[in-house]
């Protein structure tokens, strides 16, 4: 069922984005570190939407929705054992929008190209697509959990695939961490390589967001310097908090530093679990990455129209997936059923 379209503002909650769904078996599977949904919308004056907001591709059309099938399955086993508030919430959780997470351990080459196409044209040119693009030589090196990824000589065809396929009509997430760790996983070759993905996407045409790291890791000034170094200007911007939990005022305030910084490149932030914690901590940064206890979901997908450099708040990563193998979560990308439900009850749903 269709959601409705959502605008945020830097000082308001959201209102209710048009959702795509896409329902076709062959794009509802459970990914191993995956997933997401869109909004229609234009001007009274033949101004196309996405011009009207400065090239936001969120303000023109919403974010896709490619469902988990095991959310809904939890829900109906939920209502079949009289749980109705966690079904409820569950039924929820599957209507919004998330990343879809490309690896190419799911997504090898000659397959990951069909699946973004099938992807693409499922949407119809009604909603946005967001990739995120998820395979770079020594991935997650100073985590470990999502470890693999391509060697150099497969990375860069890889994610020319993954660009012929997506085309100006979708949004991607490039290489989460892959840049904030650069400093601790190697130097200029790093660079170099993360470049060339950038250069690829500009090529085809699709609105690209490279991933920054978040407020919690690498100061405004050296992720500027390593924005730039990869071609920044060249694309929409970059992406924060990926996967992470650091409270979403802390992020605004780093990500518009570094924005300055960069001169005016515009950004998403991932609000998918950055709500307030039950333990009281409110406002304070988060050390754990890993499956954090006491968190909650965060502000649901919308796009901002009040001038900023932020052009939405997204959810990148999954909730109901698991960050990997520590307090008690299943290997990094699994469903994690009770950890979404804790996610939402935490959240008030």
């Amino acid at each position: 069922m269709p959601l409705s379209p959502r605008r945020v503002t830097r000082n308001a909650r959201l209102l209710p984005a048009l959702a795509l769904v896409l329902a076709t078996t062959a794009l509802t599977g459970c990914s191993a570190l995956s997933r997401d949904d869109t909004n229609q919308g234009g001007s009274t004056d033949g101004t196309s939407a996405v011009d009207a907001y400065g090239g936001n591709p969120f303000a023109a059309r919403g974010q896709t929705l490619v469902g988990s099938p095991r959310l809904p399955a939890a829900a109906r086993q939920a209502t079949a054992d009289g749980r109705d508030d966690d079904a409820a919430r569950l039924e929820r959780l599957a209507e919004v929008p998330t990343g879809i997470w490309l690896t190419p351990e799911k997504y090898p080459a000659g397959e990951v190209g069909p699946y973004v196409s099938a992807v693409v044209a499922g949407t119809e040119g009604r909603t946005v697509p967001v990739f995120v693009v998820y395979g770079f030589p020594d991935r997650d090196c100073t985590g470990g959990f999502s470890a693999g990824g391509l060697d150099a000589d497969s990375y860069l065809p890889w994610v020319d695939e993954i660009a012929a396929a997506a085309g100006s009509g979708s949004a991607t997430v490039l290489e989460p961490d892959a840049l904030a760790s650069t400093d601790s996983c190697g130097g200029e070759d790093r660079l170099d390589l993360l470049a060339s993905a950038v250069d690829s996407l500009d090529a085809a045409g699709v609105t690209t967001y490279v991933d920054a790291g978040h407020s919690h890791w690498v100061d405004a000034q050296r992720t500027a310097e390593l924005l730039e170094r990869v071609g920044v200007e060249d694309v929409r911007g970059f992406s924060t908090n990926v996967a992470n939990y650091q409270p979403l005022d802390a992020e605004q305030q780093w990500a518009a530093r570094v924005s300055d910084l960069v001169g005016g490149a515009h950004y998403v932030i991932d609000t998918s679990r950055d709500g307030d914690p039950v333990d009281g901590t409110v406002g304070q940064p988060v050390d754990d990455w890993c499956n954090p206890p006491d968190r909650s979901l965060g502000e649901t997908p919308g796009f901002v129209d009040d001038g900023p450099a932020l052009d939405a708040l997204l959810w990148v990563k999954p909730p109901a997936e698991s960050d990997g193998t520590c307090h008690g979560g299943p290997p990094a990308g699994d469903v994690w059923i009770d950890r979404a439900l804790a996610l939402a009850t935490a959240a008030g749903w």
